[in-house]
């Protein structure tokens, strides 16, 4: 009876380590726990974009990986940083100052040149990878293909994107997983 009680007891062991393992594997990556993270697709054709996940490396970045949910939107500091950022990268010389729409469309929606701008994983591929009108990549590693650090993070992407939805009436958030 000892002996059953000890090899239950290895079992037991063996069985947490091994889920503790695939929990820490899974936040790793940014999947959630039990889940996938989602799949990125190019605005340009639909095509899989294939991100590096290690770039999703603060808690926002990796919630919004796991669920197509951008945590910074409504968040005042977030979206304070957002505008810095949209302002930073020059955004405001096509898209104006309040994203309202200059040489390039609008941001702030209801209407969207890409239907999919509608939800914050849509503008996040958007943004990231860019468009078949003229609008380059924005990604890290993407805007200047000769240097990997050049280019946007995905956290400071959801702060813009934050930032945009602040002047229109979708936060994105209402279809998160699409």
């Amino acid at each position: 009876m000892n002996h059953t009680l000890g090899l239950s007891l290895l079992v037991l062991v063996a069985g947490l380590s091994a889920c503790d393992k695939q929990a820490s594997t899974a936040s790793t990556s940014g999947a959630a726990a039990g889940g996938e993270a989602i799949k990125f697709v190019k605005t340009q054709d639909g095509s899989a974009l294939e991100i590096k996940h290690e770039l999703f490396d603060t808690p926002a970045a990796k919630e919004f990986l796991a669920s197509g949910k951008n945590p910074y939107i409504g968040k005042d500091d977030a979206i304070a940083a957002g505008k810095k950022i949209f302002q930073l990268y020059s955004c405001t010389q096509c898209h104006g100052p309040e994203a309202g729409g200059q040489v390039g469309p609008a941001l702030t929606g209801p209407n969207y040149n890409y239907a999919k701008d509608a939800t914050n994983k849509g503008m996040f591929e958007t943004v990231w990878n860019g468009t078949n009108g003229g609008m380059g990549a924005k990604g890290k590693g993407l805007m200047d293909p000769s240097d990997a650090n050049n280019g946007i993070t995905p956290d400071e992407l959801l702060k813009v994107i934050a930032w945009v939805r602040s002047h229109g009436s979708l936060t994105g958030n209402e279809d998160a997983a699409s």
